[in-house]
């Protein structure tokens, strides 16, 4: 059994109400993997970089069982860098620079070990890029998860649609979700996706939890309330990571399960937020994860008699 991640890997510059950093490694592959490493070992990962990025970040990686054969560094170019601003809500933020450099020409190459993974995560990028790993695959893995973004809705509608026929779980926030189905009602709003070709979807709605669907029924699973909230960069890949690695664990991909695949993302985003960039999940150790995981199962298990 074995994960293929594909998505980038990037350097950030996050500012928060509660502080600032300089350049600090992050990226959509980077937070998924680090937070697959805690169900499996076997992580297979398809990015670039240029040549500034460090090789302590690399061999970081390669600590947590994920394997970077896949990973492209381009000489004399530079790493994707993308800086933000968070509003007071942690919600909300501003773009203030972002600089594609590698990312602008990236063509994924899936070594050829790879192309029999079980399981596929299409981290954010261009939806042609994505396909592009999917055409390349020997074997249709036993799930396919892809993430993405309004900016793609917005400019590359028609490529994202043709992808969507093609995948199996379908991760966006409650405002893409609105974007992409035209519909206000996030029940309304799944119906209408999942005719698009997924069989599942998952709608972000950050501190307010996640909603997971198929074609009849709805789970819904609560975010943790967390005393501090340092950084909200990375935790819908952490999402995906934590809810990939732990169907990957269990191998089944029922709808049950997924609901607990759900709540262990859900537990690896909590953990994303608490410090600037990947350095809360870099740290983090198994008791930690199983603790987390206790603390969500509290905080939804109740008593009731109908009278």
């Amino acid at each position: 059994m074995s994960i293929l991640i594909v998505g980038t890997v990037a350097f950030d510059a996050i500012e928060t109400p509660f502080g600032k950093t300089d350049k600090i490694v992050g990226g959509a592959a980077t937070y998924i993997g680090l937070s697959s490493s805690f169900f499996t070992k076997n992580l297979n990962l398809v990015s670039v970089v240029g040549e500034d990025f460090p090789q302590t970040a690399i061999k970081m990686l390669q600590n947590k069982n994920i394997c970077t054969k896949g990973l492209q560094i381009k000489e004399g170019e530079k790493t994707f860098f993308w800086s933000g601003k968070y509003h007071n809500d942690m919600n909300t933020r501003d773009t203030i620079d972002t600089q594609l450099n590698v990312l602008e020409n990236f063509d994924p190459v899936v070594p050829e070990e790879y192309k029999t993974s079980d399981f596929l995560m299409l981290g954010n990028l261009m939806p042609s890029v994505q396909k592009t790993v999917l055409d390349q695959m020997s074997k249709r893995p036993k799930l396919v998860v892809l993430d993405t973004m309004n900016f793609w809705m917005d400019l590359f509608l028609d490529d994202l649609l043709e992808s969507l026929k093609e995948v199996d779980v379908l991760t966006i926030n409650d405002e893409e979700a609105r974007q992409l189905s035209g519909e206000y009602s996030l029940v309304k709003a799944s119906k209408v996706i999942l005719a698009m070709g997924p069989k599942y979807l998952i709608i972000k709605k950050g501190e307010h939890g996640a909603l997971l669907f198929n074609n009849t029924e709805v789970f819904f699973a609560p975010a943790l309330p967390l005393e501090d909230v340092f950084d909200p960069t990375g935790a819908g890949d952490s999402f995906a990571g934590g809810f990939i690695g732990y169907l990957e664990k269990t191998d089944d991909l029922s709808f049950e399960n997924m609901k607990r695949a759900v709540i262990y993302g859900s537990a690896m985003a909590s953990f994303c937020v608490e410090k600037f960039g990947t350095k809360r999940l870099e740290e983090l150790t198994q008791n930690d994860v199983d603790s987390r995981l206790q603390q969500f199962i509290d905080l939804v298990q109740f008593d009731i008699s109908l009278v």
